[in-house]
């Protein structure tokens, strides 16, 4: 049974936060302490899957003025030679900053500054920066949030430089992780790179960050609900690697930005740490568990399909975290409409994956994503989840654990009404039309969510029950 956690932000009492005591396949409660940042800086073997986890990066400062410590942390790292990149604004509101405290200690500094107003995740804007880093810099800072700290952790990894990021917006949480979110061939794409070796988050300047950039950060955040229920249920249906060590991480880091969301619009210092703390562990996880599974689901797949769109046809695209915070609201609708109906039925079920044609299917997306849909045509050949044989398999599966199935999403999600509610006291976009999307292309961007990776999310489930026009209407 789900059970009401008092907040401490009494605005935020009637927001459920769950117990998550039922765990899938049976698993035993777990006994014993939770895996801490200390001990992923050491190393620990997780009692719950067996790996061995252990975080990248080596220094994390957060709190008012630590930017004051960057000195320190130079000459940590044997510095005399610094490759610094930014934007025209995270340079205005820090870069300054950090060459004159590296001047201070006569530290040679080599900078790149984007001048465009958009800077773009893709090559074009990776290849900028890696023409211009110097071969015998020691280190690699990254002046930024998203876009730059993605651009900055694939520069390093493919320069082999030590790289660090310096934050300018608690605004998404991927400073921490081993991946860049990157635009590829017109598609959106994670790339390894490696977490960065030092990670600061200056309250002084993170409290500067515009508004929506601190509404999109708990919107980031609110999308874990999601995707930790997806990668219970990927786990299930499909045999995917998961650990409840690293969920729980992702669990506390969610609840500690919620009870901190109203604290968070009102800039209040502690509200600020607490809120990029959880940003900041939310990365680990990814670290941790090798993949974007405890952090990304079927929610950034939507945004996703509206960057692309964006990206292809020049439609309306906002902050990452504010259009996954849309597509958690979007999902959670959709994941409450497939408990209200009957137990799937079976044969329902392989009627309609024998009668899919995938021919047909692959020009909508064309129509849809213009050439982006390319790529993931191309994907589809390896996948091959729309073969007849591998949906059997999924559906006997998914058959036999329906009650488990029922279970995780019951265990995991909130009511979305709870969810648009906090998003309304923060006074964040809740709907499509909230940021000039089309309410329409929610059909299409729900079933074009299908085919951006090989991750069992919300709508393969939904196809596998054969239920895609029932749940998402027609496209």
């Amino acid at each position: 049974m789900k059970k009401k956690v008092k907040k401490n932000c009494k605005a935020l009492d009637n927001l459920f936060m769950w117990d998550y005591n039922i765990m899938l396949k049976d698993k035993k409660e777990r006994i014993g302490r939770k895996m801490t940042i200390d001990d992923l800086y050491a190393g620990v073997r997780c009692e719950e899957c067996g790996k061995f986890h252990r975080m990248t990066v080596d220094k994390i400062l957060i709190g008012k003025g630590v930017l004051n410590k960057l000195p320190e942390l130079m000459r940590r790292y044997c510095v005399g030679k610094v490759f610094m990149l930014a934007d025209k604004n995270t340079y205005r509101v820090a870069g300054e900053r950090v060459e004159s405290l590296l001047a201070l200690r006569d530290i040679e500094i080599v900078k790149y500054i984007y001048e465009d107003d958009r800077v773009v995740p893709d090559e074009h804007s990776v290849g900028r920066a890696f023409m211009r880093i110097p071969n015998d810099c020691d280190i690699f800072i990254a002046v930024g949030s998203g876009v730059i700290n993605d651009i900055g952790k694939l520069v390093g990894a493919v320069s082999g430089k030590k790289y660090m990021v310096i934050a300018t917006a608690p605004s998404m949480d991927g400073y921490a992780s081993a991946l860049s979110s990157m635009e590829r061939d017109g598609m959106k794409v994670s790339i390894p790179t490696g977490a960065p070796t030092a990670i600061i988050g200056d309250v002084d300047i993170l409290k500067e960050a515009p508004e929506q950039m601190l509404r999109a950060g708990i919107g980031d955040m609110l999308a874990k609900y999601v995707s930790i229920c997806e990668w219970r249920l990927g786990s299930l249906i499909c045999g995917e690697y998961d650990c409840e060590a690293i969920a729980d991480m992702v669990r506390d880091s969610l609840r500690r930005c919620v009870d901190n969301a109203e604290g968070l619009m009102a800039r209040d210092d502690a509200a600020i740490a607490a809120v990029f703390e959880g940003l900041v562990i939310a990365g680990i996880s990814m670290s941790c568990a090798g993949m974007s599974r405890p952090a990304s689901g079927v929610e950034h797949y939507i945004s996703h399909i509206w960057d692309m769109r964006g990206l292809e046809f020049g439609t309306p695209v906002d902050f990452h975290g504010i259009q996954c915070a849309i597509g958690t609201v979007i999902a959670l609708r959709k994941y409450e409409e497939l408990l209200r109906l009957p137990t799937p039925d079976m044969k329902a079920a392989r009627e309609y994956a024998k009668g899919f044609d995938y021919g047909a299917w692959s020009e909508k997306l064309r129509g849809f994503l213009g050439n982006a849909a390319e790529a993931m045509i191309r994907l589809e050949k390896s996948e091959g989840k729309y073969d007849p044989d591998a949906h059997a398999g999924r559906l006997e599966i998914i058959m036999t654990y329906w009650d488990h199935i029922r279970r995780a999403i019951e265990d995991e999600l909130p009511r979305a009404s709870d969810v648009e509610r906090l998003l309304g006291i923060i006074g964040a976009p809740r709907y499509p039309s909230d940021i000039n999307i089309d309410e329409e292309l929610v059909p299409m961007t729900l079933c074009a969510t299908r085919d951006i990776r090989d991750k069992y999310t919300l709508s393969r489930l939904v196809w596998d029950l054969g239920l895609t026009e029932r749940l998402f209407g027609e496209v």
